[in-house]
């Protein structure tokens, strides 16, 4: 966050809005990216931008089928988008949020094959709250990347753990 944030800051500075992302050189988009790392993202959001300028006004579309239209939006940017941009009922699946669900929920298998993402979808969407989704969708990917960590789990003082699969190992 610490590194994020400043850049964060910049991005936003430089380009508030699609239309100005979309017309700014490419070279220079990814100089302003550039310390964030993962360097085919700056190329991706121009190329969002670009088609959300040209095709929908320089507004992103909050439906799923055209969100993933676009190339670089996938099943969970497209659930994320919805969540937490247009505060949708709309399922994530981040590496944090499989993590946590597979822990809970299933525990044996192999989580990272296509068959048990799938299966984690699913479960991502029946858990899912009626209301307050952002903030549940938010919640589950603090709780994976702060207290059920991929490396020491926290889960002695897990307030799940009563009926956690994994945490009764």
């Amino acid at each position: 966050v610490d590194r994020v944030l400043p850049k964060y800051h910049e991005w936003l500075a430089k380009y508030p809005s699609f239309g100005v992302l979309a017309e700014a050189p490419a070279a220079e988009v990814s100089e302003t990216w550039r310390p964030l790392g993962y360097n085919i993202r700056p190329k991706r959001l121009q190329s969002i931008a670009q088609q959300a300028v040209e095709k929908y006004d320089g507004k992103l579309p909050s439906d799923h089928d055209t969100l993933l239209s676009f190339k670089g939006i996938g099943e969970y940017t497209a659930g994320a988008i919805r969540s937490f941009a247009f505060r949708q009922r709309a399922a994530i699946l981040d590496t944090n949020v499989a993590r946590v669900l597979f822990r809970i929920f299933v525990r044996k298998g192999d989580p990272k094959s296509h068959a048990m993402k799938k299966h984690l979808w699913a479960v991502s969407s029946a858990v899912l709250p009626q209301k307050h989704v952002f903030d549940f969708n938010q919640a589950l990917m603090d709780f994976g990347a702060t207290h059920c960590s991929a490396r020491k789990p926290k889960c002695p003082s897990c307030s799940m753990k009563g009926f956690c699969r994994s945490a009764a190992i």
